[in-house]
């Protein structure tokens, strides 16, 4: 390989148990078994409650059945590519400091927002943000505004993102734009494209 950074894009199409079912780069679906890879340097790690673990160019990627990850060289820019529910919405996995989290990707919200419960286990102490009031559906809500140290979505990572703590729980987290302003986002049909421009 001479040391060249790879870069995959990874649909993960269905799991069997112990198996995969994936499509590497657009080309035929291939039938994965835990520990084997493929010619595009994509290695199946581990298989987990509704998610593949695969390995890249020495990194690890978690990806749902119906989501496409672009895994790309550490020379370039991060990218992750998320699949539309069928109602058109982008859900995706991913971390914030650290904790896992189902985010929605909803670019009318100004900020991440979580719900209180989803707060604590990301041992964010909301008491210690600023009050402010947000127009939700339901009406105007009490939150309070934040800093998350870290927000990881597929290959992405980003430092200090500003956000809203809500009073109640919520079904997931809101990806708002205080993340999404930090990307180039790219729409193709079902297709959403994330890259990191800073």
């Amino acid at each position: 390989m001479g040391g060249a950074a790879l870069a995959a894009d990874i649909a993960l199409v269905g799991l069997l148990p112990g198996r995969a079912l994936v499509m590497i780069d657009g080309g035929k679906r291939q039938n994965l078994a835990v520990g084997e890879g493929t010619a595009q340097g994509v290695r199946l790690v581990a298989i987990e409650s509704g998610v593949a673990v695969f390995e890249v160019d020495g990194k690890q990627r978690r990806i749902r059945i119906g989501q496409r990850v672009i895994s790309s060289g550490a020379s370039e820019r991060p990218v992750t590519t998320l699949t539309a529910d069928a109602r058109g919405h982008f859900f995706t996995d991913g971390s914030i400091n650290g904790v896992t989290m189902r985010f929605l990707v909803d670019t009318g919200a100004t900020f991440i927002s979580l719900g209180a419960a989803d707060a604590r286990r990301a041992r964010i102490d909301a008491a210690k943000g600023t009050p402010a009031m947000t127009m939700t559906a339901n009406g105007a809500v009490r939150v309070w505004r934040v800093k998350l140290t870290s927000v990881k979505v597929g290959g992405i990572t980003l430092a200090d993102v500003d956000a809203t703590v809500h009073e109640r729980d919520m079904p997931v987290v809101l990806l708002g734009m205080s993340f999404l302003n930090r990307m180039e986002i790219r729409r193709d049909g079902q297709s959403m494209t994330l890259t990191q421009r800073y």
